[in-house]
């Protein structure tokens, strides 16, 4: 990239200024230099959107406060997270579990008899009683066989 030596001597004679005015904005002179590197290089990299006659200074200042303001406003939607903590509660559970489960329980349900599915249906959705079910149905409550499994088994 060739540039033009006055424009490089307008662009060098404004880095004191540019600093200062970094400096007032960030308040941290490291902070201010990155800013002027920064500035300069997005300058150089845009060099031709600059108008040749117009104010270089101006131009430079323009470039380095929508630098601050765009990096300020990228680190006001940061959170600082050293050890993890924040990052750890916004993780949502995974739901693998319940599907796996809804699909085990989809597969006994079908292999239940049509008239004992139903009364399951009935009583798990509805909310019926299972004597209410049973008189309404022909059907007996289901039988346990340990655990937290159930059988519905129509003794005849």
């Amino acid at each position: 990239m060739t540039m033009r030596t006055s424009v490089r001597d307008a662009m060098l004679a404004a880095v004191p200024s540019l600093r200062a005015f970094a400096i007032s904005l960030s308040g941290n002179v490291d902070r201010a230099d990155d800013l002027v590197q920064e500035t300069l290089l997005r300058a150089m990299a845009n060099i031709d959107s600059f108008q040749p006659g117009t104010n270089m200074s101006a131009w430079l200042f323009t470039i380095l406060r929508n630098l601050f303001r765009s990096e300020y406003r990228k680190r006001r939607r940061e959170v600082e997270d050293t050890d993890g903590s924040y990052a750890e509660s916004l993780k949502s559970h995974p739901e693998q579990h319940s599907r796996v489960e809804f699909e085990e329980f989809r597969v006994a349900l079908a292999k239940l008899p049509p008239d004992q599915r139903e009364a399951l249906i009935l009583v798990g959705a509805s909310g019926l009683e299972w004597k209410r079910q049973r008189h309404r149905r022909g059907t007996q409550p289901p039988k346990a066989i340990g655990g937290d499994q159930t059988v519905l088994e129509n003794p005849t």
